[in-house]
């Protein structure tokens, strides 16, 4: 599990690529420390796993899922890409439950600045998403967690402060480029257990009753 709270920007060195399977390596400094074969890492959002290591560089399996629903198919030598460790149970959780599971991609459609801030408004390739993104909802972009400003038909807006811009490659995207993203499990969960429930599923597999249902979230404000 991972916190969207970026720990680098490294630059990926190389990609070998056999059919829709790659090998990236980048290289990296902060997220070398203590690595270990096997180890979690978040490439631009995306969980991936260390196969191989050294002084300056890691390099990590892209399976063909994972080429066909995010943006590591496009990357080449010399692109840089947002870094961080998966979270340890001692680290503060600063952002939000990021899994490193990515929902799918989107693009930048605007870029602009206003006072300290700079609002990214980005149109998901995948109009489905929109059922878990909402307004001061929690959203990661490339990685990154981000709070949804607003959101319209095909459009929803962060707005990103001077630090996060500054430790991120959103500081490289414009209008055209691809970001991934991942929207906030909590939402996702709530839905299955509803859509399980309501098609049946408690009865096909009995289990303790629960005071959760949909009348509950509704009443409450969660629906």
């Amino acid at each position: 599990m991972f916190t969207g709270l970026i720990e680098e920007i490294g630059t990926l060195q190389q990609v070998t690529r056999q059919g829709e399977a790659l090998v990236l390596t980048i290289r990296a400094k902060r997220i070398l420390e203590g690595v270990r074969l096997g180890d979690s890492i978040s490439v631009n959002g995306v969980c991936l796993t260390a196969i191989r290591y050294d002084a300056n560089t890691v390099s990590m399996d892209v399976m063909p899922e994972t080429f066909r629903r995010t943006t590591l198919n496009r990357l080449a030598p010399g692109d840089r890409v947002n870094l961080e460790r998966a979270m340890q149970a001692t680290d503060r959780f600063g952002g939000h439950i990021v899994q490193g599971h990515v929902d799918g991609t989107g693009a930048i459609r605007g870029r602009e600045s206003l006072d300290n801030a700079v609002y990214f408004t980005i149109e998901p390739h995948d109009p489905a998403l929109f059922r878990y993104i909402l307004p001061k909802g929690s959203i990661a972009i490339d990685g990154i967690s981000l709070t949804v400003v607003d959101a319209a038909e095909r459009t929803f807006r962060v707005s990103i402060i001077p630090h996060t811009l500054a430790e991120t490659v959103l500081q490289y995207k414009h209008p055209g480029d691809e970001v991934n993203l991942e929207t906030d499990i909590v939402g996702k969960y709530v839905e299955h257990l509803l859509s399980w429930t309501a098609k049946g599923g408690a009865a096909a597999r009995p289990a303790a009753k629960s005071a959760l249902s949909e009348s509950f979230l509704r009443d409450h404000g969660f629906a």
